[in-house]
C-alpha cells in the first residue's frame, strides 16, 4: 500500500503542472468583452468593433489575442485599426494572432481599453447558413477554441470575461445572446440595434449569439430568473412541447447543486454542428432536437447541467474537461433517477459501461490525457461516459449525503471561475475527512478499468463461498464489490468485498450453496467480468 500511494503522489506532482498547449500570457487578464456586430443578408462578410478591456498582471509593452486572419480562400478576419485611449496603437495581425504594440509600457493592475476594428467572412465560429426551413440564420459556434475565428478574443477557457452583443441586422431578425437583454432599437435602411449584457464572467467558448426568425415563449420564472424557448416558427407547437420540461430540469439543479448563476436560461432551436451547444444561459440544440414527443429530455439535462458545470466553474486546463462534460453526463443521469426513478439512472449507467467497455478496446488512454496536443480531441468516451462513471463511483465511495455536501462546496467555492481537478479532490477530501488521491488516481490519471475473472464454489463442510478474483488489467485496482448471492429457497443475500490487490481469494459465509451469485446487482462499479462456477 506505501508503494501505491509514494506512485500516486509523484503521478500529482508531475501532471499538476501539465498543461494544454495553449501560449498563456500570464500578464493578461481579459475583464469584459463589446462585441459591436454587423450581418446583413447580401453576404457572409460581418463588420466589427471589439472593445477589449484588460487588468495587466505585470507591466507589458506588447501583447497577443487570438483571431484567425486571412486565409487564401479569402475568408478570416482583416483588423483596420486599433485604438487606446482613442489614439491608433501599432498591431500586426500574422496567422492566427493579432499582436498589439503599446507607446508605453502598461504598469502592473492598470486597466486598459483596447477599441479594434475588423472585418471579414468567417471560416468558422460563426454558422451563417440556412435552417431546413429554408430561413436564414447566423449562429455562434465556439466550442472549443473556435471564438478565434471572428472574435478577438483570448480563447481559452482559464481566461473568463464579463461580454456585451450589440448586434446590428435586418429588423425581419430576433436576436438572442448572453445575458440579459437591455436594447432593442430600430434603426435607418430597415436595420435592428439589439443589446445583450452578460454580467457574469464567462469563457468565450460559451459566448453567444444568435440571429434569426424565432417564435418565442416565456416558459416560467423561477426565483426571478426568466425561462423562454426560442424556436423557428414552423416548430413553435413542437418546441414549446419539447422544452417545457426544461423548468423542471432547471429547478433540480438550481435546488440541489447552488443558485444558478446566470440572469436567465434560453433554450434556442439553433444550426449548431453539435447535438447542443451549451452556451452559457442560451443553450443551442441542433434543429432536429425539436420533434414533439419530448424524447430529448436527457439532452436538455445534459446542456442544463453545464451551467453550473463547464460554464460556471470552469476548467482551467483542457486536459481537464472532465470537469465539464463528465459533471454534466452524470448530473444529466441524476436528473432522470429523480425524475423517472432510480432505475432510470442504473439503465443509463449500464449504457454508459458498455461504452467505455468498449471505447478501451479502441483506445487506451486515461481520462486525464496529458499527451493531447489537438484540443479538439479532448472529447471521448473517457470524458463523458467513464468521466460520469468516477463520479457515480465517488457518490458510494464517500456516501450519498457527503456527495451532495462536496459538490455544493465546489460549486460556491469556484462558481464563475476555474479549477482543475486536484481542486474538485481536495474539496471532496474536505467534507469526507479522507484521503482520496487513490481513488482519483486509479479512476481519473490511470488507463483502463477493472477485468476480472472471476471463480466461484461452496464448501459445504465451512459453509463458505470460496470466490477467487483475478484482475486482468495491467496494474491492479482498489475497489469494494457487491454481491448477490441467490439461494434455491429464493432468499437473496447482499455482500460487499473487498478488491485489495490483483489476485485475491475471498470467503464469504454462506448456510447453503447458492444458485447463483451476481456480481454488481445495484450497478454501483465500472469493471468487465468472467464469472464462473467451480
Amino acid at each position: 500500500m506505501r508503494t501505491f500511494l509514494v506512485v500516486v503522489l509523484y503521478f500529482f506532482l508531475t501532471t499538476s503542472f501539465a498543461t494544454d498547449p495553449y501560449p498563456r500570457n500570464e500578464a493578461l487578464d481579459v475583464l469584459h468583452y463589446i462585441f459591436r456586430l454587423e450581418f446583413n443578408d447580401t453576404t457572409d462578410r460581418i463588420a466589427g468593433v471589439a472593445t477589449v478591456t484588460i487588468r495587466f498582471k505585470k507591466s507589458t509593452s506588447a501583447f497577443q489575442l487570438d483571431l484567425v486572419g486571412k486565409q487564401i480562400n479569402g475568408r478570416g478576419m482583416v483588423v483596420d485599426k486599433v485604438l487606446l485611449d482613442d489614439v491608433i496603437i501599432r498591431h500586426s495581425h500574422l496567422g492566427n494572432r493579432l499582436q498589439l504594440f503599446l507607446s508605453k509600457p502598461a504598469e502592473a493592475n492598470q486597466e486598459k481599453k483596447f477599441v479594434i476594428h475588423y472585418a471579414g467572412i468567417p471560416s468558422d465560429g460563426l454558422r451563417i447558413t440556412k435552417n431546413k426551413f429554408g430561413d436564414r440564420t447566423f449562429f455562434a459556434d465556439n466550442w472549443p477554441d473556435r471564438g478565434r475565428h471572428w472574435l478577438p478574443c483570448i480563447d481559452h477557457p482559464s481566461d473568463k470575461a464579463r461580454v456585451d452583443f450589440m448586434v446590428v441586422a435586418p429588423q425581419k431578425y430576433q436576436v438572442v445572446a448572453s445575458g440579459k437583454q437591455i436594447e432593442e432599437t430600430t434603426l435607418p435602411r430597415g436595420l435592428k440595434l439589439t443589446h445583450w449584457e452578460e454580467r457574469v464572467p464567462i469563457p468565450v467558448k460559451v459566448m453567444a449569439v444568435g440571429v434569426g426568425r424565432f417564435a418565442v415563449q416565456q416558459s416560467a420564472d423561477i426565483d426571478n430568473i426568466p425561462q423562454s424557448t426560442w424556436v423557428f416558427p414552423e416548430n413553435r407547437d413542437e418546441g414549446f412541447y419539447d422544452f417545457e420540461v426544461g423548468r423542471d430540469v432547471f429547478l433540480f439543479f438550481h435546488q440541489r447543486i447552488g443558485p444558478y448563476p446566470y440572469e436567465k436560461l434560453a433554450h434556442v432551436q439553433s444550426t449548431t454542428r453539435w447535438g447542443a451547444l451549451e452556451n452559457a444561459s442560451n443553450i443551442f440544440y441542433m434543429e432536429g432536437a425539436v420533434t414533439g414527443s419530448r424524447e430529448h429530455e436527457a439532452l436538455i439535462a445534459h446542456e442544463t447541467a453545464h451551467q453550473w458545470f463547464g460554464n460556471s466553474v470552469t476548467e482551467n486546463d483542457w486536459h481537464h474537461v472532465w470537469l465539464s462534460e463528465g459533471f454534466a453526463t452524470y448530473f444529466a443521469a441524476l436528473y432522470m433517477e429523480q425524475a423517472h426513478g432510480p432505475d432510470r439512472l442504473a439503465d443509463i449507467m449500464k449504457e454508459n459501461r458498455i461504452e467505455v467497455i468498449s471505447y478501451l478496446r479502441e483506445k487506451r488512454t486515461p481520462i486525464i490525457d496529458t499527451t493531447i496536443s489537438d484540443i479538439s480531441a479532448v472529447l471521448s468516451t473517457n470524458t463523458y461516459q467513464k468521466a460520469g462513471w468516477v463520479l457515480h463511483m465517488l457518490r458510494r465511495e464517500v456516501g450519498e449525503d457527503l456527495f451532495w455536501k462536496g459538490i455544493q462546496l465546489y460549486y460556491t467555492t469556484f462558481r464563475d471561475s476555474n479549477a482543475l481537478t486536484n481542486d474538485f479532490r481536495k474539496v471532496m477530501e474536505q467534507v469526507s475527512g479522507r484521503d482520496l488521491a487513490p481513488f482519483f488516481h486509479q479512476w481519473l490519471y490511470k488507463v483502463g478499468h477493472p477485468q476480472l475473472k472471476v471463480d466461484w464454489s461452496y464448501d459445504g463442510a465451512t459453509k463458505q463461498v470460496r470466490l477467487a478474483v483475478r484482475q486482468l488489467q495491467k496494474g491492479p485496482f482498489l475497489f469494494p464489490l457487491d454481491i448477490l448471492l441467490h439461494h434455491p429457497d429464493g432468499r437473496n443475500e447482499a455482500k460487499t468485498v473487498a478488491i485489495t490487490s490483483g489476485d485475491q481469494v475471498l470467503l464469504i459465509p454462506a448456510d447453503q450453496k447458492p444458485e447463483s451469485i451476481v456480481l454488481d446487482p445495484g450497478c454501483r462499479l465500472l469493471f468487465e467480468a468472467n464469472l464462473t462456477a467451480r
